[in-house]
């Protein structure tokens, strides 16, 4: 039961009794900030919502999407996260849910119908919940998780998007300012400012805004370029909680193999410690909200047991780093289509049997990031490319986001981006002439009921829940 609201003291999480609170546990990734590897459509979530309206018509598109949003997170779902002890949930959203760039700076009516449902789920359930704003106006980074279809953040350059980012947050923290079961605001995923200063100046203000409104919360800042880097940044904000992402390149298809050895390991914590070097000199709370291995299909892989088990065991190691420091973390993520998630959906649901042609299309033709895997065509058109502009422009490779060589700019604007919008329309005609009891099928794949579990990982999320009870 909470006892009052959480805050920040010295370098942890207290609640109303001054008893330190560890929050642990996950992100409902791809609900309401859809992402295009969670539930397998090509493109941006903008993107696919106007094909699927297209399709569906206005009606049945209100009516799938509103039963696909209820079934994705339901009372089962929360008895079961805080069946393995996890006590936290980031809740991701896209601000499109509660604004319409034709109609700016007006609160739509059901916006916060699911929201407010699955926060006091969790609340019921003794779980807590941060607000992650992971799309705002303008896209505050060039990544499809902000739906964002160009390379270009405008958020940095014009001063209304981040105006009506800072109002959406005040409506926001008007309408939680309550609540003890909210953890706090997030109020911009993975930013990637270029110039580094404007954003530790965006978070001045905007904390300054939402507590002249919400006094009380917790703001969970991530650090600037996904997460990762802390240039520009000179102070601390009170009550604040500054947040990386720690992903390893361990845990993905084109990343060395995790054998344990005593260097993987050290480049493991030496990676934690790089990238928390601001809050351990500042002496703050550490958040790694985003961190987790994908993981290997055994329809596609013939040694599928033998990957994940490794990439198990890299997650193993990273958890018992985070133990060593006692930080606070949210492993991306709950609930997808059968790569990342604690639970996905089953191969013989409605909705998988449905899109499963396109998925083949989507690894084919690399249109999307995290599904990517080998693929003769795409690497036959990607290297000379790549060679090309390396040679003609040898400044292209340093091109921000730094972490960025030449080749993730052109599978980001190429494949990902202009490749996978033209087969948007597609992907959403395999809906054509669905009936509500059909679309309310596809909905109910997500159901917790209808999902599997991947029963490796949540065994090792609930051994290292219990580090911070």
């Amino acid at each position: 039961m909470a006892t009052g609201i959480l805050r920040v003291k010295d370098n942890i999480i207290v609640d109303a009794n001054g008893q330190q609170v560890v929050l642990r546990g996950a992100a409902i990734g791809g609900w309401m900030n859809m992402e295009n590897f969670i539930t397998g459509f090509p493109g941006h979530e903008s993107q696919h919502r106007a094909a699927m309206r297209k399709v569906l018509g206005p009606e049945k598109y209100d009516f799938f999407f509103d039963k696909w949003l209820e079934n994705f997170f339901t009372d089962s779902d929360a008895r079961f996260f805080a069946s393995l002890g996890l006590n936290c949930l980031r809740i991701p959203f896209n601000y499109r849910h509660l604004e319409d760039d034709m109609a700016p700076r007006v609160i739509k009516p059901s916006g916060f119908k699911h929201l407010d449902r699955v926060i006091n789920i969790c609340a019921a359930h003794g779980i807590y919940t941060i607000l992650d704003m992971h799309t705002v106006p303008g896209g505050q980074n060039p990544d499809w998780h902000s739906d964002n279809p160009t390379s270009y953040a405008a958020f940095w350059d014009y001063a209304d998007h981040q105006d009506r980012t800072v109002w959406l947050w005040q409506q926001i923290a008007a309408r939680y300012k309550e609540n003890p079961y909210v953890a706090g605001y997030n109020p911009l995923n993975e930013p990637c400012d270029p110039e580094h200063v404007r954003l530790p100046a965006f978070y001045e203000r905007i904390e300054k805004q939402i507590r002249a409104v919400d006094p009380d919360h917790i703001l969970w800042l991530d650090g600037n370029t996904f997460a990762m880097e802390w240039k520009g940044f000179d102070k601390v904000l009170p009550n604040c909680v500054y947040a990386i992402h720690d992903y390893s390149t361990m845990g993905f298809p084109t990343g060395d193999r995790y054998i344990g050895t005593p260097e993987q390991k050290q480049t493991l914590e030496r990676q934690y410690l790089r990238k928390t070097q601001f809050m351990l000199e500042q002496g703050t709370p550490v958040w790694n909200g985003e961190f987790g291995p994908v993981y290997a299909d055994p329809v596609l892989d013939a040694d599928a047991e033998a990957i994940n088990q490794s990439r198990y065991n890299l997650l193993g190691e990273q958890l018992r780093i985070y133990d060593k420091y006692n930080i606070n973390w949210s492993i991306w993520l709950y609930k997808d289509i059968g790569l990342q998630g604690m639970l996905y959906t089953n191969p013989d649901s409605k909705w998988n049997r449905t899109i499963q042609p396109f998925l083949e299309k989507k690894r084919m033709f690399w249109l999307d990031k995290w599904g990517q895997r080998p693929a003769p065509e795409p690497e036959a058109a990607l290297r000379p490319l790549v060679d090309w502009i390396d040679r003609v422009s040898p400044a292209a490779k340093s091109t921000y986001p730094t972490p960025w060589n030449t080749e993730m700019h052109v599978i980001r604007n190429v494949f990902n981006t202009f490749l996978a919008a033209s087969f948007v329309d597609e992907f959403a005609a395999l809906f054509q002439g669905m009936d509500e009891k059909e679309l309310e099928e596809l909905a109910r794949s997500f159901h917790f009921e209808e999902c599997l579990q991947r029963q490796g990982l949540n065994h090792i999320l609930k051994d290292h829940a219990k580090a911070s009870q």
